[in-house]
């Protein structure tokens, strides 16, 4: 039986405005088994990023309880929530957040900086081996100009593994790039994911959404909707789909 690596009860977060208490998460009971590929959905003001956020360990809730492989997140002290949040997870963001004058190699290597335990013996030799995973083996010496919006991605992609997370996080990871590389992104994360890797990301799109496995769709603070997809959309063959298409309508 899968663990569960998130876990979250009755989970309220309230933000105050002026005069106003606005509650972004109204009582979010959400279970995420290892090795899952999770798409979260909602339109703006739903809650998906605050939920991110929360799940990501960059804020905590006003009330209820979040569990993240395990560990009940609340009763950490700051410096045990920044070491939870740099070991267990990954993140990709959509603006991909690399270093301009810094290559590749040096890009992905950074957050082995910060790694007090020093559970990563080779930082240089880890580095190299995801950036070969991830594709990007011949380009490990360039910086991030010199690489494609999608080489850039996977560039963060990368990055999120280095530290070996339990999981990892997209926020709306294909929202700066075109079709075509967007359905490459989602074929690294299908690939990674068949791997065993736990993937939860944050969509508007259904399209994209439809590359994962379950969708979880919130609304005004409340999940609405959470459906295993049966037949998830496939990256490789979409790509051909959507190659066939242009080769027609170029002719």
């Amino acid at each position: 039986m899968s663990k569960v690596i998130i876990e979250t009860k009755q989970l309220v977060k309230s933000y105050t405005i002026g005069d106003m208490e606005v509650r972004a998460l109204k009582g979010v009971n959400l279970q995420i088994q290892e090795g899952e590929f999770v798409a979260i959905m909602g339109a703006s003001g739903s809650g998906k990023s605050t939920f991110m956020n929360i799940i990501g360990c960059l804020d905590k809730p006003t009330s209820g309880e979040y569990l993240l492989d395990g560990v009940l997140t609340s009763k950490l002290d700051k410096n045990q929530y920044a070491e939870i949040r740099n070991h267990k997870i990954g993140f990709v963001f959509q603006g991909f957040n690399l270093l301009s004058r810094t290559t590749a190699l040096e890009n992905v290597e950074l957050p082995l900086m910060y790694d007090r335990h020093r559970r990563i013996s080779d930082p240089k030799q880890k580095a190299v081996e995801v950036l070969q995973r991830v594709g990007l083996g011949d380009r490990m010496d360039h910086v991030p100009n010199q690489l494609s919006g999608g080489q850039q991605q996977r560039v963060a992609i990368a990055r999120a593994l280095v530290n070996e997370p339990s999981l990892i996080l997209a926020d709306e990871p294909t929202g700066n790039l075109d079709s075509h590389t967007s359905i490459d992104v989602f074929g690294l994360f299908q690939k990674l994911n068949s791997e065993g890797i736990t993937i939860v990301l944050v969509t508007h799109e259904r399209d994209y959404a439809n590359f994962a496995k379950r969708i979880v769709e919130l609304r005004d603070g409340k999940i609405i909707r959470d459906q295993m997809i049966e037949r998830p959309l496939i990256a490789e063959e979409e790509m051909k789909k959507l190659v066939k298409l242009e080769v027609e309508y170029e002719a």
